[in-house]
This record gives C-alpha cells, structure tokens and sequence, in this order.
C-alpha cells in the first residue's frame, strides 16, 4: 500500500494543481483560463485529467465552484509546495525572474475592519506578494484551513486541527451601541423585550448569528419577532448605527473614537460579549509566509486584550 501511495505521489503534475487552484480561486473556467493564458477547454481538460488520474471528481461543479475532498487534499498540498518553493528559489536562483506569492488568509469581517491590515502591512510592502482574504465568520474561517484554500484562520476554534498549530491572540469585546438620537427614540424607557420589537438591529448575513443570539439569550426574543438589517460589511454595521438607522453588536475596538466622542453610546452595559480569537497555521511555515504569521501574531497580541 505505502508503495503504490508512493508512486502515485510521484506523478503529481503540477500544472494540473495549478489549474485546479485558478479555478476555485477566480470561481469561473473562463477567468481562470485568461489567468493561465489558455483556453477555456486547455483549463477543463487539465481538470478532467486531474479526474482521470485519481478516479474520482475534484471539483463540485455548483455556485459557488468548490473542491472534493480529494480536492481539498491537493489544494492543501499544492499550496505547501508552492510554499517551500518560494522560499527556495530565490537562494537558490537570486538572479531568477521573480513572480508575486499568493497568501491566502482566512478572517472575519471584524478583524479585516480593525486591526488585520495593520499586522500584515509592513511584510506585504516588503515583498513581492498578493494578499487573498477569504472572509468568512469567526466559527466558519478554520474550514479554509482544514480544506487547503488558506495557509493560516483566525478563528474561535481554541484546539489545533491535524497538521497544524495555534497560538491565542487576545479578547475581543463586542458591545450593543447606538446613536444617542437613536437610543432616545427606541430605549427612552430603557432597552427591553418589548422596545428591542419595534428598533432595527444589524446582522452580517445567515451564518452570524451572533446578534440573533444575544437577543434571544437576554431578552428571549426570536429571530422575526423583531426588525433586522442584514449588512454584509463591518464597517457599513458602523455608518448605519452613526446614522441612527439601527442599533448593532460591534468589537469595542473598531468604534474607541465613537465611543470617546459620544457618537454612539452602549446601550447595554450589563451584557458585553467577549470572545478568544486564536490563530490557526501550517506547522511548517517559512519565509514570507512565517513573516506574515509572525506579524499577525505579534500585532494581535499588542491590540488585542
């Protein structure tokens, strides 16, 4: 079995992993095709070849595009060689043309809207790299790592997942804010079962249910039994609450200077959610790809907590 394994690893044809790569990337044959430089055919056929090989699909052809399991396997794969060889060539090859390194970094909203950018700046202006997020909610982003579309999550998961490691990167504190016009009109008697049916909240989309959780956990509301925005943006959460157009859960971190200057209020401090973000990444982590998640690290724990 260990033999025929072997060989099987041996006639792995790059290329073919590339083209599966574009493809789940771009989530379209035809953009992945002018990616490439080839035809939109040259692009199905290296994946049916890819099919051929292993006797099994590697693609569910559906919207949006995703991997098998094997799929995700060779993905995974794929992107560690890809990896190592960015760390190699340019030692071993320094006067080599050299093409940009994609990271592919899974985050939620929230962190992308306060301190994510900050953390990996510096290394992106330092190298020739193109950054991919993948973002996706806080309990949803380990399932990029665990399927090979990212090299690194930030994520609630507070255990390691097989082939890869953790380190804590602090509390984030979530907190229910409104405009002091807003928090006039709605709560003037105080926030309740009753005023929270009649004022709009925000949540991000059908997989957040952290804002339908809140309310029924501390107010035994359901979902419907109230008005509720869904906004897909963490900073538009923000406007719209400065606007008075809604009350929504937000970290503490990313409205410090509304706080400070009034422009929205806590509307209900004897409830604050707090939760661990942890950093998931390959074991073997070098060159940019260390950097970056050596940055992360070092930048999450200095704001975070």
């Amino acid at each position: 079995m260990a033999k025929r394994q072997e060989v099987a690893v041996s006639q792995l044809d790059y290329k073919l992993l590339h083209a599966l790569s574009c493809v789940i990337k771009e989530q379209s044959f035809e953009r992945a095709a002018d990616v490439l430089c080839l035809s939109q055919s040259a692009v199905s056929q290296r994946i049916k070849q890819l099919e051929q090989q292993f006797a099994q699909p590697v693609l569910i052809r559906s919207q949006p595009i995703q991997a098998t399991d094997l799929g995700k396997q060779l993905l995974k794969h794929y992107y560690q060689v890809v990896q190592l060889e960015a760390d190699l060539l340019p030692s071993a090859m320094p006067h080599s043309p050299q093409i940009p390194l994609t990271l592919h970094i899974a985050s939620n909203a929230d962190t992308l809207a306060t301190w994510l950018i900050p953390a990996i700046a510096p290394v992106v202006k330092s190298h020739l790299v193109e950054v991919n997020l993948l973002i996706d909610g806080e309990e949803h982003t380990i399932n990029r790592l665990k399927d090979g579309q990212a090299f690194g999550a930030i994520s609630l998961q507070s255990t390691a997942i097989k082939g890869c490691q953790l380190t804590r990167l602090g509390n984030v504190d979530y907190l229910l804010v409104a405009s002091p016009a807003f928090s006039r009109h709605y709560f003037s008697d105080g926030i309740s079962a009753q005023s929270l049916k009649k004022a709009p909240g925000i949540a991000f989309d059908h997989k957040d249910n952290m804002h339908t959780r809140y309310i029924q956990q501390h107010f035994g509301l359901s979902q419907g039994e109230y008005p509720l925005h869904t906004v897909r943006s963490s900073e538009a959460f923000v406007t719209m609450a400065k606007h008075g157009a809604a009350y929504c859960l937000v970290p503490r971190t990313q409205i410090i200077s509304e706080l400070a200057s009034g422009e929205l209020v806590h509307i209900c401090k004897q409830h604050i959610i707090t939760e661990t973000l942890y950093w998931h990444h390959w074991i073997l982590l070098k060159g940019v790809y260390k950097a970056v998640s050596d940055a992360i690290i070092a930048h999450a724990q200095s704001v975070l907590d």
